[in-house]
């Protein structure tokens, strides 16, 4: 499992300044909650954690992020390996269009040597460690489309962890669900961060509290204030903190 350590983060969309000097360290085995308004910087930062901004025209970043000792913004650095220990949940549910056995073995069947039966296994255990084989186990020749929104994000999550990440990254994951779905996704969250470092950009702060240990309150492109979740909501140190939390900002 992962540490993350980042030390004097700028990042900027042509002229637009939009992270400044970020400096945070993210334990494993844990859950690390992003929050704050809209356009603050939220989003960008965690696709640093992958480089997925990488591939935006015009884009620059300065500092560091060391994962588990390695600076990622090195050049130099393998991409496909650094997204595969890193892997990213996106908003809106994005299975392949293919088999449920399909969408789970299709990074093992990159990156992996698996006989057919090595490859079975491991779609089991993904789908297991997600709680959708005993739902699944009769119907793995289904589209993954067909599944329900919930599901779908499921299946997403159970790809990555068949590729054997470290670290996962959750851009509001339960962002298209229904309360009782995002119920789910959340207690899934909890029992995953056993196991994986668990960053989670959310715009709902019930959800931060909930399922975070820690906790990083962004405006404008800086982090504010980072600490426990439970210091943050009950008793945080900066004014600006206490007013969004409290919705009379944001």
């Amino acid at each position: 499992m992962s540490t993350i350590h980042v030390k004097d983060l700028h990042f900027y969309y042509g002229s637009f300044h939009a992270l400044k000097g970020i400096a945070i360290s993210i334990k494993p085995q844990q859950v690390t909650a992003i929050i704050g308004p809209s356009g603050c910087g939220k989003s960008t930062f965690l696709r640093c954690l992958n480089r997925m901004n990488d591939s935006i025209e015009g884009v620059k970043i300065e500092g560091q992020i060391f994962v588990d000792g390695k600076d990622i913004l090195l050049s130099g650095v393998d991409l496909i390996d650094l997204r595969k220990k890193v892997g990213m949940v996106f908003q809106r549910p994005n299975p392949f269009p293919l088999s449920i056995l399909e969408n789970v073995a299709f990074g093992p069947k990159i990156h992996l040597h698996l006989s057919k039966a090595e490859l079975n296994i491991l779609v089991e255990k993904s789908l297991r460690a997600v709680n959708l084989w005993e739902e699944l186990k009769d119907s793995l020749e289904r589209s993954a489309l067909r599944l329900s929104l919930e599901q779908q994000q499921r299946l997403c999550i159970a790809r990555l962890l068949a590729v054997s990440p470290e670290v996962l990254l959750m851009d509001e994951p339960c962002s298209a669900l229904d309360p009782v779905a995002t119920l789910r996704i959340e207690e899934l969250i909890h029992e995953m961060k056993r196991g994986y470092t668990i960053v989670i950009v959310t715009h709902n702060m019930q959800q931060a509290a909930r399922i975070s240990d820690e906790t990083a309150y962004f405006y404008l492109g800086e982090l504010i204030e980072f600490g426990k979740t439970d210091q943050i909501f009950t008793k945080p140190e900066r004014k600006e903190t206490e007013e969004y939390i409290t919705g009379r900002f944001g």
